[in-house]
């Protein structure tokens, strides 16, 4: 089946190309190997791409949180399924982010995060949904602003399926 592309995936790689140069510049100099954490599933070829592409030595970790439960839209009750393995007390962080929508997900994952201490927490997200923000987050690194529409590839799913797009496509669930 094939969607509408919103996003290339030659678009996505350059866009992923100079994200990694910025990243990289801002952590030139920092004691401890930057910290990279994945939220899953959707980031993972996002942040697979954006590691690789790095000049500074990073971890990776991943952390799992749910929200949508199989809907096109949240549910605003999200869960942690999966916690980090790694230690984040006095690290810089960055949690790597799919897509920013409501901003409820993530304001939540950012909280969880906080009380780990960090020394430094930011977040990378590949897009953003401005139209449909209920909790302001600042994105210190952003791939696209995007309309509102529901999404899918490049790791991003409907009931776990279109993540092995190589773009960003528009689902409707006319498609199904």
């Amino acid at each position: 089946m094939s969607l509408p592309v919103l996003i290339s995936e030659s678009d996505i790689q350059k866009r992923i190309d100079e994200i990694a140069v910025e990243i990289s510049r801002d952590y030139m100099s920092v004691e401890k190997p930057l910290l990279i954490v994945g939220v899953l599933k959707g980031s993972f070829m996002f942040l697979a791409d954006l590691a690789r592409k790095m000049k500074v030595p990073t971890q990776v970790d991943f952390m799992e949180v749910s929200s949508y439960s199989g809907a096109t839209q949240t549910s605003g009750d999200v869960r942690v399924l999966k916690d980090l393995r790694s230690n984040v007390k006095d690290r810089d962080v960055i949690l790597v982010e799919d897509i920013v929508d409501t901003g409820l997900t993530l304001d939540r994952v950012l909280d969880f995060l906080k009380s780990k201490q960090p020394k430094s927490l930011r977040v990378c997200s590949l897009l953003y949904k401005p139209s449909r923000e209920r909790v302001k987050i600042e994105i210190s690194y952003l791939g696209f602003q995007i309309e509102d529409h529901f999404v899918v590839g490049y790791g991003m799913d409907y009931a776990e399926n279109f993540r092995h797009l190589p773009y960003i496509g528009i689902y409707s669930e006319t498609e199904s």
